[in-house]
């Protein structure tokens, strides 16, 4: 109920958090949430959201910010979810219609622009099941998005 009635409070979402759940979710991010919210600042996160919605939803979501975090991490690239939403978040930035910020967590901002290491592992496995055009705008937001003034995060009073 309280997901429920936070979302009619803030019928558009200020800032779109993008992100893989299982390595943060409930480190990090349940931190920085907390903070937003005692700033007032609107945000959304998929908790939010009703399971078994398409991707079409979250791409609203994300049309109705003006600002979206990527928060990067190892595993952000095992998930195609993430990366759809990172090439719509680019197609925007692109069109001055959102600002992208990159938040690099425990993992180098080289890693994540040129597709290396571990995050860039995990990235060619998902694409070897997946389309020449996908991996084409995934490629695209990576480096796009990784080329923008963020933050790093690798401090360990961020672990989860």
């Amino acid at each position: 109920m309280v997901a429920f009635s936070r979302m009619i409070q803030r019928p558009l979402n200020q800032l779109f958090v993008n992100f893989r759940g299982e390595e943060i979710r409930h480190g990090f991010l349940s931190r920085l949430a907390a903070a937003l919210e005692r700033r007032g600042i609107n945000f959304f996160i998929d908790r939010d959201e009703q399971k078994g919605k398409d991707l079409k939803h979250l791409f609203k979501r994300i049309g109705e910010s003006h600002i979206a975090l990527a928060i990067f991490s190892k595993r952000y690239a095992q998930s195609r979810w993430c990366l759809n939403e990172l090439a719509e978040m680019n197609r925007l930035a692109y069109n001055n219609q959102l600002k992208v910020v990159p938040i690099f967590y425990k993992v180098r901002v080289d890693d994540v622009r040129r597709q290396k290491g571990e995050f860039g592992r995990n990235f060619w496995k998902l694409a070897m099941t997946s389309s020449g055009e996908e991996i084409k705008n995934w490629k695209e937001a990576l480096e796009s998005v990784s080329n923008k003034m963020g933050l790093k995060l690798c401090d360990k009073r961020y672990s989860t």
